[in-house]
């Protein structure tokens, strides 16, 4: 499970989008539609539904703005069709790069995701030309707290169908199939277990580093796409420093 410890790397610079709160409520109000269109708007049927709202919950979203989403989406309030769209390309260095959007203006998000791109060193690519490089993994993080019984939240997430554990200073990671990220959550919420963050990512099967001039440029990059309302999220493979 080499890398995987190094998960956060992938959106080291979202610390700076999440500050703006209404920013990641636009991009979680659009997961909300989503899921809603696809399954419906009662989270007891729509597995989905109830990952999007957890992670909505995870960031402070009010449940006002929750279930305001999820009334627009199923038509109570009017609505928005979203159509989803993945772009691959290079950053700085040749970094591998993907982005994953929701629009509801397609020649508007490709414009905007291009211009990111020309304009701080890197270029978009053709379908595939860098998915190859990552693989998609359920993670779960579980911060040490006091009391936290490490040896005893591996056998309970190994238990629940976790595929492997790392430890790390101040949080424990859980990995998991994609699919099953929802499940073990709640298995190991019902156990007791505090988790502040449980998400499906796509994760490089290796990391790059980039000199000092590289890097500030594939930063910039990164900060552009991160705050554009059609981006929800940035994937890629560049060892960022590690933001306090």
């Amino acid at each position: 499970m080499s890398g995987h410890s190094k998960w956060h790397n992938i959106q080291a610079t979202k610390g700076k989008m999440d500050a703006a709160r209404s920013k990641i409520f636009t991009k979680i109000g659009r997961e909300l539609a989503v899921a809603v269109k696809l399954g419906g708007p009662d989270p007891a049927s729509n597995s989905k539904l109830r990952d999007v709202i957890s992670k909505a919950k995870q960031n402070n979203m009010p449940n006002d703005n929750i279930e305001r989403s999820i009334k627009k989406a199923s038509g109570e309030l009017g609505s928005v069709n979203y159509e989803s769209i993945v772009y691959e390309g290079y950053g700085a260095g040749g970094s591998a790069v993907i982005v994953e959007c929701l629009t509801d203006n397609k020649n508007r998000t490709a414009g905007d995701v291009r211009h990111a791109f020309d304009k701080h060193g890197g270029s978009l690519g053709s379908s595939g030309c860098v998915s190859y490089l990552f693989q998609r993994k359920g993670i779960i993080i579980v911060p040490r707290e006091e009391g936290l019984d490490s040896d005893a939240l591996m056998m309970d997430a190994l238990e629940a169908g976790a595929l492997d554990v790392i430890e790390e200073d101040d949080e424990i990671e859980i990995i998991t199939q994609p699919n099953e990220v929802g499940t073990v959550k709640q298995a190991l919420e019902n156990s007791g277990y505090h988790i502040v963050m449980s998400e499906s990512q796509l994760v490089p099967d290796m990391y790059v580093n980039l000199d000092e001039a590289k890097l500030a440029s594939f930063q910039k990059m990164l900060d552009v796409l991160n705050d554009l309302d059609d981006v929800q999220e940035v994937y890629h493979n560049v060892n960022l420093p590690d933001e306090e």
